[in-house]
């Protein structure tokens, strides 16, 4: 679904006694404005984590969309 959708990866799903714990790897800027879908998505129930993983090669359609309006600046 949405994690998906943010070129998302789920490691895995687990609880905790009356929450859904999801653990994901998603990149950071896929992620900057998650709050208020998350919001949206769960009633204001729902919260996330955020920390650093690591680097990873972006996709070549999105460099390319990257270098294409960094040339157009």
């Amino acid at each position: 679904g949405d994690l998906n959708s943010r070129r998302g990866r789920v490691l895995g799903m687990d609880t905790a006694g009356k929450y859904e714990l999801v653990k994901a790897q998603v990149p950071q800027a896929e992620i900057q404005h998650y709050a208020p879908d998350l919001t949206s998505m769960t009633g204001g129930r729902g919260s996330f984590r955020v920390w650093f993983s690591h680097y990873e090669e972006v996709p070549a359609h999105i460099a390319e969309k990257i270098i294409a309006e960094h040339n157009a600046a």
